[in-house]
């Protein structure tokens, strides 16, 4: 009886123990200045920062959400982009996420029809998050921005 009350104690804590293992920390800080900086060397054709107003009405986010924000956009030609959000509850991350990787099928699917190379990057585009920051990103170099990202906590 002993050894069945041990046993599932022993089996609990490493439940428990692979459990915590798998959670990903909540207290990353991120600059998102610097890290957009960071990720804008891994694609090749230029780009501008838009104010927040481009950005709300580009990636349809809810502004009252988000704490901070900035974007990268190409001038249309290519599909090279880069959208940092840090939301101000982690209660908004999934609907960011979905949100970016809305307008990456959107813009695939504008894409696909002129130019099929800039529409395959918007099939692979980067969306990924840590904490309550959502990085959004359409590189050339797929390597070389998850390298940053990796480096940056993601």
């Amino acid at each position: 009886m002993k050894k069945r009350i041990m046993l599932c104690l022993t089996a609990l804590v490493l439940v428990f123990a692979l459990t915590a293992c798998g959670q990903k920390s909540s207290e990353v800080t991120v600059d998102i200045n610097q890290l957009a900086t960071s990720l804008q060397e891994s694609i090749t054709s230029e780009m501008a920062e838009v104010s927040s107003d481009i950005f709300a009405s580009t990636y349809f986010m809810d502004m009252d959400k988000i704490d901070e924000s900035i974007a990268y956009l190409n001038s249309g030609a290519y599909a090279g982009e880069i959208a940092i959000v840090k939301c101000k509850s982690s209660d908004y991350v999934s609907e960011a996420e979905q949100l970016f990787q809305t307008r990456a099928e959107n813009q695939a699917a504008l894409f696909s029809d002129y130019n099929a190379e800039e529409a395959a990057k918007l099939d692979s585009a980067i969306v990924k998050s840590a904490g309550n920051y959502v990085v959004f990103c359409v590189p050339d170099d797929t390597a070389k921005a998850e390298e940053v990202l990796k480096e940056a906590g993601f």
